[in-house]
């Protein structure tokens, strides 16, 4: 709507002063960017040769029986034994996510101020491919977390809804130094719904340079990357998702993040950029790719609650 009170009056208009206005202009805004707390809370370990090998010694119960006795030990039968190691380790290749990025090299002659346009693209490129590295931490056939939860470490709700009586559950299957619970924001408003119905609301603790709802000392830990009826953003307010509980580190049994090391022209943790020429039309070409996988050293780091309805109210 035109300004009435410059109507009013012969001087310049706002429409036309704009033209010889400096204009205040932000980078490009991606969206679907998130904090992508999984790879901060996961602990990363870096290999040299795409290939890691897990070696679980053979789960008979206790290895040794050990010869607890006040008598004289020259009385007493030493037990005798070895603990035995798998025969066939499970061994995990690491898989590449890779994307072509072109920039009209007559885009970035002219049109590179303030911003350089090729930076620009690569930057939003490397976001991309670390919001999708990060969902196949969790969903990836072979070695995502979610899938590869073992069937005696899977849960079902009580009655639909997170309660905090199926998260004490998830504790008493992950006991051993729980690190973090990950659950859709939708899955963690379900929660907190409850925890309210109950009268015990959840406390808030900083962790990691973030903010987190604490259950039982450990953070639940939000995420997209754990879908609600197969999708990042339902639709409706219904909806069936999974909550799950980590324990995270190589010298716990933990889950672990692998990345490749050393990788030439390194962005970023198992990042490359290669640069593919400029082709007949002057468009140049660049290469991005990550390489990454997802280790479970232990059954008992992995436990997953199913069937979590987010939709009551």
């Amino acid at each position: 709507m035109p300004d009435q009170a410059f109507d009013r009056i012969q001087a310049l208009q706002p429409p036309a002063a704009i033209n010889l206005a400096d204009v205040v202009k932000t980078k490009p805004q991606f969206a679907p960017i998130t904090p992508r707390w999984i790879t901060r809370f996961l602990e990363f370990k870096g290999i040299d040769n795409g290939i890691y090998r897990i070696n679980r010694v053979v789960e008979t119960g206790t290895p040794l029986d050990v010869l607890c006795s006040k008598d004289s030990p020259m009385t007493n039968e030493i037990p005798q034994g070895f603990v035995d190691y798998a025969e066939t380790p499970r061994e995990l290749l690491m898989k590449g996510i890779s994307t072509i990025i072109n920039v009209d090299t007559r885009v970035q002659d002219l049109y590179s101020k303030p911003f350089n346009q090729t930076e620009e693209q690569i930057a939003l490129a490397v976001e991309s491919l670390k919001e999708r590295q990060e969902s196949q931490l969790v969903n990836d056939p072979d070695y995502g977390l979610l899938i590869c939860a073992a069937p005696h470490m899977r849960t079902k709700t009580l009655a639909g809804p997170p309660t905090p009586d199926d998260l004490d559950e998830l504790l008493s299957l992950v006991w051993k130094e729980p690190t973090f619970f990950l659950a859709h924001p939708r899955a963690l408003a379900a929660f907190e719904r409850e925890c309210t119905k109950r009268g015990v609301p959840p406390v808030t603790k900083e962790i990691n340079g973030g903010n987190f709802i604490v259950w039982r000392g450990v953070p639940i830990v939000p995420t997209d990357k754990l879908f609600v009826d197969g999708e990042k953003y339902p639709k409706g307010k219904g909806g069936k998702t999974s909550i799950m509980l980590v324990r995270t580190g190589e010298n716990k049994r933990g889950a672990i993040g692998l990345y490749q090391k050393g990788v030439p022209n390194d962005m970023a943790r198992g990042m490359s950029l290669r640069f593919r020429g400029i082709n007949d039309h002057g468009v140049s070409s660049y290469l991005l790719t990550v390489y990454c996988a997802a280790a479970v050293l232990a059954d008992d780091a992995v436990a997953v609650l199913e069937d979590v309805d987010v939709g009551q109210y």
